[in-house]
Formats: C-alpha cells, sequence, structure tokens
C-alpha cells in the first residue's frame, strides 16, 4: 500500500526546505574548518583547556545552523552564540568564528524587526562592556584589540544586516507606493472616462432631444389629421428641425475629434441664444397650442463662469423639450435671474392631461439637468407646483463658487 502525502506535510516541507545558498554555505564553511584544523591553524596555541580535537565540536555545531538562517534566525543565533563562546576555550577555529558572524547577520535581516532593532543596540553594548573589562583586567594597550575582535565579530555583522534590512524595507515601501500611486491614476482614468461619457451623454441628449420630439409630435400629428395643409405644415417643422438636429450633431462630432478651444467655444451655446432658442420652441409646439415666454433678464455683473453658462441653457433647453412633450395648451414662461451670488433658472409649463398626440419620455431630462446643476453645486428641484409644472436650478454666479 503506497503512503499518501497531505497538503499539509508538503506545506512544511517547503517551510523547512533550506534555500540552495544556504546549503552551499554550510558544506563550504564546514569543509573550510576541517582544512584549517588538519593543517593545524588555530586561533590559539596557548590559552585552551580542551584538546586539538575539541575545536571541531563548535565547528560542527555552528555549520549546520546555516542551513535555517533564514527560517529559525531565533535559534541559529542562540546556538551560535553557545557554539563562538565554547570555541574561546579550544585552540579555536577560525571557520567557527565567521560561521557566528554570518549567523548574527542573518538573525537581523531575516528575524522580526523587534529582534531586528534590538541586535545592533545589544551588541554594541557588549562590545563596550568586553573593551572596558578587558582594559581593566589586563591594564595593556593590547587589551583593546580584544574589543575591536569583539566588535567585528558581533556588532559589525548587525550593524550591516540593519543596513541592508532598512534599505529592503525603504525599497518595499517605494514599490507599495509606486503600486498604490499606479492604482490610483488608474482608478482617476476610469472615473475621469465614466465622467465624461456622462457629460457626452447629457450633451447628446440636450442637443438632440429637442428637435427629436418635434419631429415625433409633428409626424404623429400628420399622420393622425387628414390634411394636406396640416401635413405640408409638419413636415416644414419636421425638416427644420432635422436640419439643427444634424448640425448639432456635426458640431458634437466635430468637439470630439478635436477639442481645441475653437471648437469648444463654436459648440457651446449661451444664454444670449435664448431669444432663438424660445423662437424654435413656439414653431414647435404651435400645433399643441403652446406659446412660450421669456420674463425678466440678467441683471449686470460679471461674466458668467462658462460651465455655469452652459448648464443653464441646457436647462432651459430640456425644460422647453419636456413642455413641448408633456405640457397641455397654455403659456410656458421662462425666467432666468441674478442676484447673491446665485443663477436662477425657472421654466413654468401648463400641467395636466394632453389631448392629442404626445412624444414618450424616459426620464432621462430631469436626471441630465439634476446631474449638471449638482456637479456646479447648485440645487435643483422639478415637480408639480398647482396647476403648472415648475422647473427650478439655482447655480453659483461666482468664477470662485464654480472653482471650489
Amino acid at each position: 500500500m503506497t503512503p499518501t502525502t497531505t497538503p499539509t506535510a508538503h506545506a512544511h516541507a517547503r517551510i523547512f526546505r533550506p534555500h540552495r545558498d544556504d546549503v552551499l554555505l554550510a558544506v563550504v564553511s564546514v569543509l573550510s574548518g576541517l582544512l584549517l584544523w588538519s593543517l593545524g591553524i588555530y586561533n590559539t596555541s596557548d590559552r585552551h583547556f580542551f584538546p586539538a580535537w575539541a575545536a571541531l565540536v563548535p565547528l560542527l555545531a555552528l555549520g549546520p545552523m546555516e542551513l535555517l538562517r533564514r527560517t529559525a534566525p531565533r535559534v541559529t543565533l542562540a546556538v551560535g552564540t553557545v557554539g563562538v563562546i565554547a570555541d574561546q576555550f579550544t585552540v579555536g577555529n577560525l571557520a567557527t568564528v565567521l560561521v557566528f558572524t554570518d549567523l548574527m547577520y542573518a538573525a537581523v535581516v531575516y528575524g522580526k524587526p523587534a529582534m531586528a532593532r534590538r541586535l545592533p543596540v545589544h551588541t554594541g553594548l557588549v562590545t563596550i562592556a568586553v573593551t572596558v573589562a578587558s582594559v581593566a583586567w589586563l591594564r595593556t594597550p593590547q587589551s583593546l584589540m580584544i574589543g575591536v575582535i569583539t566588535g567585528i565579530v558581533c556588532f559589525g555583522p548587525a550593524l550591516t544586516g540593519a543596513t541592508l534590512r532598512n534599505h529592503r524595507e525603504a525599497a518595499e515601501a517605494a514599490r507599495l507606493r509606486a503600486e498604490q500611486t499606479a492604482l490610483l491614476a488608474e482608478m482617476d482614468r476610469s472615473q475621469a472616462v465614466v465622467a465624461e461619457r456622462a457629460r457626452m451623454a447629457r450633451e447628446l441628449h440636450d442637443m438632440v432631444a429637442n428637435h427629436l420630439s418635434a419631429i415625433a409630435i409633428h409626424s404623429t400629428a400628420a399622420l393622425s389629421i387628414d390634411s394636406p395643409a396640416t401635413s405640408r405644415e409638419a413636415l416644414g417643422v419636421i425638416r427644420e428641425n432635422s436640419v439643427q438636429g444634424l448640425a448639432e450633431m456635426r458640431r458634437l462630432i466635430g468637439l470630439l475629434r478635436d477639442a481645441g478651444a475653437d471648437q469648444e467655444a463654436v459648440a457651446t451655446p449661451s444664454l444670449a441664444a435664448l431669444d432663438a432658442l424660445l423662437g424654435q420652441a413656439r414653431v414647435n409646439g404651435a400645433a399643441s397650442g403652446l406659446d412660450f415666454v421669456l420674463q425678466g433678464g440678467l441683471l449686470p455683473g460679471e461674466p458668467l463662469p462658462a460651465p455655469v453658462e452652459l448648464a443653464a441653457y441646457r436647462i432651459v433647453q430640456e425644460s422647453l423639450t419636456n413642455a413641448l412633450k408633456h405640457a397641455v395648451p397654455g403659456t410656458v414662461r421662462v425666467r432666468v435671474t441674478r442676484a447673491d451670488g446665485l443663477l436662477t433658472v425657472r421654466v413654468e409649463s401648463p400641467y395636466g392631461d394632453r389631448p392629442g398626440p404626445r412624444a414618450p419620455g424616459s426620464g432621462a431630462g430631469l436626471v441630465g439637468m439634476r446631474e449638471r446643476t449638482e456637479l456646479l453645486g447648485g440645487e435643483f428641484s422639478a415637480g408639480r407646483a398647482g396647476s403648472v409644472w415648475l422647473v427650478r436650478a439655482e447655480l453659483p454666479a461666482e468664477e470662485k463658487a464654480v472653482a471650489g
């Protein structure tokens, strides 16, 4: 029966499998130490308490620790500290000391952040303490070398590891910031695309819906009333609205192809064109018994910001389109005023059960008007007020308010 290996066992095997570089370090360290011992190259020959072969014990204990230097740095450092201290009571082996320095370095680089912060401080204090103690005990200039060697063996690797770890963490932080910046840029780009689509959808609706509504109303009237004169008049209105609608479409397409300043100026209407807009509405609404009146006017002041003027024009245009679709015979009143830093657009149309042909509506016009107003920080309302349907929008008339 073939034994099966669970996924957990595979995971543990992957976790504790030593890195190939660590395997190479362990093999080279042990072989180098054995070579030095076989050649009789010791750290000292006059200060030891055990026979020469005892120097191999710390070496063979520390060498395999290189296999765990990445996965268990705390354990390897503890074993390495005990081994290097024990090595001082033998003839000593240079390879043992070098292995300890690498284990100290690995403990700082691969250990937990708290240990990585503490080791340089602790090893520095140990170096100072050993230096002071050796000078006080031996009282010779050569005693300073004991402190220097201690610093090279423990404090130097810890400081080098801390420097490398700080550089790695800084590089990782920079990489994460770059990824976050790229993600934010992509989100901004996506939001800009969505906002631009919404803006172009509003522009397309406001520019074309008025003409298409008039075409729908007059074509329905021509089909329902069997009169040559009525049909001829309806066809004339249909032709005029078709030509104007095509012209608006061409201007919008030109704006999409070339977003230059000149093209933008041509494609952007202004409140000065309200008289012409109402004149066109009178022609389109004559068959439905609608009249359109512009009341009041703008008070003198600084020029309006271009986005505010465009939004006000489009709100009036869409309100007139809705009146052509749904208003009962009567008078549609448009009033645009400016006071106290606000531009107020007010459109009243007769409300009730409308006889005769009616163009279908989707509600996109009210949504577009509300979006235009809220994008500029204004307030919008639309609904029945007694016997009229009232559309009211308040827009900031100051450049600073719009920019803010």
